[in-house]
């Protein structure tokens, strides 16, 4: 995948498979320690022993569509590609957290793409999931919580063209501050 907003988009899919009521997305850059930091916790089903085993295989699906799985290997390549890492933790009918570490300033580290496009996008096509993002770094803490989109909203609905459009807007410009 060209950038890391790609990977992101297939895990928030992965999780909203899951049948996840609630997901969140942590972002950090951290320049001191040079390292991008991703993390993603669900409340969905979770997986066994025996799929958290395997979920790593490239060739390795739970999905009936298709016969491979590469969304999480590739994630796990491009991360240790940087020097970084991939964990996954997970518990039936709990969740699941996947840590993800890039080498901030690596030559190998895919951009970061079009974070604020996908968590919005995802967002809305997903009204009843609450969707929650932090994205952080050394000047930027900034918070995407659905909950109090909606409550902002006051009953416009945030699959309404215009509104997606605003909350891209306004997601990008907070992420770039």
């Amino acid at each position: 995948m060209k950038d890391i907003a790609l990977h992101i988009m297939d895990i928030l899919q992965n999780s909203t498979r899951a049948k996840a009521t609630k997901i969140e997305l942590n972002i950090e850059e951290d320049p001191e320690k040079d390292r991008l930091t991703v993390v993603f916790k669900d409340n969905g089903h979770g997986m066994s022993e025996e799929t958290l085993q395997q979920v790593l295989n490239p060739f390795f699906t739970t999905r009936t569509t298709r016969k491979v799985g590469l969304g999480l290997s590739l994630l796990k390549q491009n991360a240790e590609f940087t020097g970084g890492s991939l964990t996954i933790e997970s518990e039936l009918n709990v969740g699941t957290i996947v840590t993800v570490t890039f080498g901030l300033s690596h030559i190998d580290r895919p951009p970061l793409g079009d974070v604020a496009g996908t968590m919005v996008l995802t967002a809305s096509a997903y009204p009843d999931i609450h969707f929650i993002m932090n994205y952080k770094t050394d000047k930027i803490d900034y918070i995407f919580d659905t909950v109090e989109i909606n409550e902002a909203l006051d009953g416009m609905s945030i699959q309404e063209p215009e509104i997606v459009q605003y909350l891209m807007e306004m997601v990008r410009e907070n992420m770039m501050s």
